[in-house]
């Protein structure tokens, strides 16, 4: 079988052959993969930098995918912390883990959209209480999962949407994705009255805009509830003391074992509709396996999806 494979966290991923999978227990099965997402939750296991990583190598990297099973049938499919990922022919998926997928759903927008889109999906369903009108900030706005959660605050009643973000020429388009407004974070306290902030960036910049975003609110005393979703910026961020002491500022985690595996499961179905139904805009681009060593290093605008 041709798969993706890692000997170490410094090495680059090889195009090569890796032994078939086997299914261990009634709740495993083998299946055919069809398409793979390239996520930042992938290289960072792969290069030890997440902490769910395990060290196990040779390694098969990819947490997640559409596969077909036995019967035929299409799937979105997360893995448990295994050596055996998606970027292969086939692999083993816990059929607990996976979820059938609606009629016309399309394997690459799929395997694109599903782990950026949860990441944010879960975290106002499953972690914290959003009701209808609150005020997000989107740290990170410009990268998959914050294009994203731009669109899936609005889904759930956001009433307004600040898009923040790095790059101004990438800002210029998030307005039409629903963004209310975007921002770069040097602009973050003119623009920042908000209820919840979802934070995919993490590390200084996070840091240096809690200060500029509280000192915008127009009530200090009401709640903001910051969510640490990603750390492109950084594993540690050096939070002011007075970001937590002058304010009502509370920060919380959304991630892999913050939130049950049963939990995020429960969520992929209507997620999975909202990909396929086109209510959510999906950027993807496929690429072929065997392309993997050039596709690696590739941090683009686009979700690449590896297809066998």
């Amino acid at each position: 079988m041709r798969a993706a494979i890692i000997t170490a966290y410094d090495a680059p991923p090889a195009y090569g052959e890796s032994p078939e999978p086997v299914a261990q227990g009634d709740d495993q099965m083998v299946v055919e993969v069809l398409a793979a997402g390239l996520h930042h939750l992938t290289r960072a296991k792969a290069n030890g930098t997440h902490y769910s990583a395990t060290g196990a190598f040779p390694l098969v990297p990819g947490v997640d995918g559409v596969v077909r099973d036995p019967q035929g049938r299409l799937r979105y499919a997360v893995l448990e912390d295994t050596a055996f990922g998606t970027f292969a022919e086939r692999t083993v998926i816990d059929v607990r883990r996976s979820v059938l997928l609606p009629d016309g759903a399309d394997p690459v927008r799929i395997a694109a959209a599903m782990n950026p889109g949860m990441s944010s999906w879960v975290a106002l369903r499953r972690r914290i209480p959003f009701p209808e009108g609150r005020r997000v900030a989107v740290l990170g706005a410009t990268g998959s999962a914050g294009r994203m959660a731009i669109q899936i605050a609005k889904r759930f009643g956001a009433g307004q949407v600040i898009a923040v973000g790095r790059d101004a020429t990438r800002l210029k388009a998030l307005p039409g994705l629903g963004a209310d407004r975007a921002v770069t974070f040097e602009e973050i306290g003119a623009a920042a009255d908000v209820d919840v902030v979802l934070d995919f960036v993490w590390g200084t910049p996070a840091a240096a805009a809690m200060l500029p975003v509280l000192k915008a609110r127009s009530d200090r005393s009401a709640p903001l509830t910051w969510v640490q979703i990603g750390s492109i910026a950084g594993e540690s961020a050096p939070i002011p003391s007075a970001a937590l002491r002058a304010a009502r500022l509370q920060i919380v985690g959304s991630g892999i074992g913050s939130v049950p595996p049963r939990e995020f499961i429960a969520e992929l179905p209507d997620l999975a509709t909202a990909v396929t139904d086109g209510s959510l805009d999906v950027r993807a681009r496929p690429v072929p396996l065997a392309d993997i060593a050039r596709a690696w290093d590739d941090l683009g605008g686009e979700r690449l999806v590896l297809v066998p």
